[in-house]
């Protein structure tokens, strides 16, 4: 499992189990946002810099960036071929190519402030923080599919481990591991 925490500006991947750091290197840009996991490279969203960056997970050298879409990159998700990212500011759901970041598609977010984002292997998964809400989308539209409170005051960050949903929300400064079926 791996956790952006934009205070000392640091990527840390966590035992799922007790939540023990198991390595940590210093993130590219200096508001570290959005990660996701292809199988090989982990992805990254700045909001300072408003670049997607493709990096080593040995040590976080960055191996590519491309800009993002929007100034306000949050989410990101990988669903074996592409990349999805949510962008606060347009409130804009976006499928990138991986390889040089051009908009395949995009859809608006049903929500007000779209922050963290997954990829189940059949639908998207979407975390409002102001709204409190997380939703399961259509991949092709983004219709809603169903949604649910969340249960802290501030989702953020959304992970998809085969089985469950992990949530790190801002407010208890807490991660979640949700069943959803």
């Amino acid at each position: 499992m791996w956790l952006t925490d934009n205070s000392p500006d640091v990527i840390y991947q966590l035992n799922p189990r007790n939540g023990a750091v198991l390595r940590s290197f210093p993130s590219p840009g200096d508001f570290p946002q959005g990660l996701t996991w292809d199988g090989r490279a982990l992805w990254h969203t700045d909001s300072g810099t408003d670049v997607i960056y493709q990096l080593n997970p040995r040590n976080g050298t960055v191996l590519r960036s491309f800009p993002s879409p929007g100034v306000g990159p949050r989410g990101l998700a990988w669903d074996g071929r592409a990349l999805w990212q949510v962008d606060v500011a347009a409130d804009t759901i976006y499928q990138l190519n991986p390889r040089n970041g051009a908009v395949l598609r995009s859809f608006p977010s049903p929500g007000a402030q779209p922050w963290g984002l997954t990829w189940d292997g059949r639908a998207l998964w979407l975390t409002d923080s102001d709204a409190d809400v997380i939703y399961q989308l259509n991949p092709r539209n983004g219709t809603v599919l169903r949604s649910f409170p969340s249960p802290g005051g501030f989702p953020n960050g959304l992970a998809w481990d085969g089985r469950a949903l992990w949530l790190s929300d801002s407010d208890p400064d807490t991660i979640f591991q949700l069943a959803v079926t």
